[in-house]
């Protein structure tokens, strides 16, 4: 069984910089794309960035290009989202997830992923 875990969430002023991390375990660990998704209070999930496991390809909402880098390490089965230039709108909670069948139509949608991690939280005060 899959199982994901994030870490490195925190407290940070607004302009701060952040790193989290998402490790992946099991042995049927084979991701198609590895995604970070975010819940703020009062709104929905929603997408934030995704990579394609394979080749590393990355892929942005509009509101993180430029500040945001997402990126993996395959021996270690794990995602990283580096958050730069941080604001308080980008206070929430940060989920990781991996689907092991998916298109890259569906990267956005996140009943497509399968397996999910426990949340990790960051706050940006102004």
């Amino acid at each position: 069984q899959v199982q994901l875990a994030e870490s490195g969430g925190g407290l940070v002023q607004a302009g701060d910089s952040l790193i989290l991390s998402c490790v992946g375990s099991g042995d049927s660990f084979s991701p198609r794309f590895m995604g970070w998704f975010r819940r703020a209070p009062g709104k929905e999930r929603e997408f934030v960035s995704a990579i394609r496991w394979s080749d590393g390809s990355p892929y942005y909402t509009d509101s993180v290009k430029g500040r945001f880098t997402i990126s993996r390490d395959k021996a270690k089965k794990a995602v990283y989202l580096q958050m730069s230039s941080l604001k308080p709108e980008d206070t929430a909670v940060y989920y990781c997830a991996g689907g092991p069948r998916m298109i890259l139509s569906s990267i956005r949608d996140a009943n497509q992923y399968s397996t999910w991690g426990q949340g990790t939280q960051v706050t940006v005060s102004s």
